[in-house]
């Protein structure tokens, strides 16, 4: 398996797959289950996940989900940066992400103690985010996206959904390596659910393989999106965590090292038994 380093320089090795525990502080994220309300809420929603064996947590404060409205970043800033603060107080052996696109965020988000930057938009949305993650000098997440949360789900097209991720994906990263990123700080993430429908979700999974290939670490975020749905005929995500934990023992497989996900004591006591095991 592959690692990241941390801006201290400590080296973030894996010996299996770990959980990255979702904490949504906005009030329109599709799992109602993620919501929390304020710092005090998030704190709650933290400790029970450290408990349950999370090595990260993300902190959001905008919904990315398909058709979701823009928040400003000072919404944004307002929302998570107390919450990424207490929650390295409290918690300092775990990894904070910051999930957001933009750079005023991610800039105030490491002032409060975040470990790691996690843009949607593969550093695509913000022309100053790159340079903000390699002044910080903290690993980022870069992700594959076709289009904004507002419109990416209206008739998402490809000719070949595999080669067009893996080129997007290879070239964020060569972008972000001259922009004075360090190449071990890179993480990626496929984007399952943005800008691509059913079929290309499991394609990009099917060929999950291929991605190795790029030589970063690999954050999987499928956690009850709607691809499972379709799949399994459940409309509401609350009904998908099988799914979910099926798709993350199927990325153990394939040795990814990272899973973002709303329940992490299912996932994480699913992946440890076929570690056991295989």
């Amino acid at each position: 398996m592959k690692h990241f380093i941390l801006k201290d320089g400590t080296k973030k090795e894996f010996s299996g797959m770990e959980m990255m525990g979702i904490v949504n502080v906005t009030p329109d994220s599709f799992y109602a289950g993620s919501r929390v309300g304020g710092t005090e809420e998030a704190l709650m929603k933290v400790g029970k996940f450290v408990s349950e064996g999370a090595s990260f947590i993300d902190v959001g404060g905008e919904s990315t989900r398909p058709g979701a409205e823009k928040v400003s970043p000072e919404e944004e800033v307002k929302r998570v940066c107390p919450v990424i603060a207490e929650v390295k107080k409290r918690y300092p052996e775990i990894l904070v992400s910051v999930d957001t696109y933009n750079s005023t965020t991610a800039s105030a988000a490491v002032e409060a103690g975040a470990d790691i930057i996690n843009d949607i938009s593969g550093l695509t949305f913000d022309e100053n985010m790159a340079d903000v993650v390699a002044d910080a000098e903290v690993p980022v997440v870069i992700m594959h996206t076709q289009g904004r949360p507002d419109v990416m789900q209206k008739n998402p097209h490809y000719d070949d959904v595999v080669k067009e991720v893996y080129e997007y994906l290879e070239a964020q990263r060569d972008y972000a390596v001259r922009k004075g990123v360090n190449p071990e700080k890179i993480i990626i993430d496929l984007g399952i659910g943005f800008g691509k429908n059913y079929e290309h979700n499991i394609e990009l999974l099917r060929n999950i393989d291929v991605f190795a290939k790029l030589n970063c670490p690999h954050l999987l975020a499928v956690s009850r999106k709607s691809f499972i749905g379709t799949l399994l005929d459940e409309k509401e995500p609350e009904d998908r965590l099988f799914g979910t934990v099926a798709v993350t023992l199927f990325a153990r497989m394939h040795n990814i090292e990272m899973a973002r996900v709303h329940d992490v004591k299912e996932n994480l006591h699913a992946v440890r038994m076929l570690e056991e095991l295989i």
